[in-house]
């Protein structure tokens, strides 16, 4: 015969193979870690997924890749390497920081849409956007121009000013507006 159950404890009035449940309220702290468990992710969902004011986890990912991908490069700058300046002009970090330097130093010549005097005939800059270049298209070629200047133009040359690796940046961005194999021509100074 069965010991006759504890008053506090229910048992369900089945047995199944000679077993009884217990028909006992789950404890107060695991139901409240459960609604806390839900209210959790409800909110790490809105602000994820709906609100976007976390990044996503590719996100973060894709950019701390793209920061350790422009650590690797900067600390290499190779400035007779073309696919080096081409793989910097499609990396986002190299992209800010150079456009970041060509807002505070260029802009009063080239403007701010690096159109220069194809938009505004009275800015003293030539467009940086078409394909037609006064010192040579290649990423070398201009990175050579942007570092040396052009004295007879007036254009100062940065690399003492800048550093190698701001110059680079500053390449970098211009050529985030072209494509790798575009066709340059090379335009005879006016």
């Amino acid at each position: 015969m069965n010991p006759p159950p504890d008053p506090g404890i229910k048992l369900r009035p089945h047995t199944y193979d000679g077993i009884q449940e217990y028909d006992q309220r789950l404890p107060n702290w695991w139901l409240y870690t459960l609604y806390g468990a839900i209210v959790f992710w409800v909110a790490y969902w809105f602000t994820c997924m709906i609100a976007g004011i976390m990044p996503a986890d590719g996100a973060r990912v894709d950019s701390a890749m793209s920061r350790i991908a422009a650590a690797k490069m900067a600390s290499s700058i190779d400035v007779t390497n073309d696919r080096l300046f081409w793989e910097m002009s499609r990396n986002p970090v190299f992209i800010d920081a150079g456009k970041q330097t060509y807002q505070s130093l260029c802009v009063p010549c080239h403007l701010p849409s690096l159109r220069g005097k194809s938009e505004n005939p009275a800015a003293v800059g030539p467009d940086l956007t078409d394909t037609a270049w006064l010192h040579g298209g290649t990423p070398k070629e201009i990175y050579v121009t942007v570092a040396k200047g052009v004295v007879a133009k007036g254009m100062l040359a940065w690399e003492p000013v800048l550093g190698q690796k701001k110059t680079a940046e500053v390449v970098a961005y211009l050529l985030s507006r072209h494509q790798p194999g575009e066709t340059v021509t090379v335009e005879l100074p006016k």
